[in-house]
């Protein structure tokens, strides 16, 4: 059981991941979850997503989940909002790519473009 101000602590903490949501500062990464992204691997693709996050400790980063993003055929989708930058499509994606992700885009500010949507089209 927790306490009163443990209780506390975790909705203070809640309530700024959601601000920084809403906000939109920071960076956001969202993971196609409906049940083709599901059905295509989105689950580990999102958890490997948050082991590096935390991993890393990036403080600035939140990864939430959305419904479906309406590509299914290119599923699991990752889609990447970073503050003052367009939004980047990944599509295909995996565990090994989801953490190349972290490390290349989020981190070192490179997008990754062999594995975003207009490269996969082409």
């Amino acid at each position: 059981m927790k306490t009163i101000a443990e209780l506390q602590k975790i909705r203070q903490e809640t309530l700024e991941k959601v601000n920084l949501r809403q906000d939109r500062k920071g960076t956001r990464i969202v993971v196609g979850m409906a049940t083709c992204g599901i059905a295509a691997g989105a689950r580990p693709v999102m958890m490997a997503l948050i082991e590096e996050v935390n991993k890393r400790n990036l403080q600035d980063v939140v990864v939430t989940q959305t419904g479906c993003i309406g590509a299914c055929r290119l599923e699991p989708i990752v889609e990447v909002y970073k503050e003052g930058e367009e939004k980047v499509t990944y599509v295909a994606m995996t565990e090994e790519r989801a953490r190349k992700i972290i490390a290349d885009h989020i981190v070192n500010g490179n997008v990754v473009y062999d594995y975003t949507i207009g490269a996969y089209e082409k």
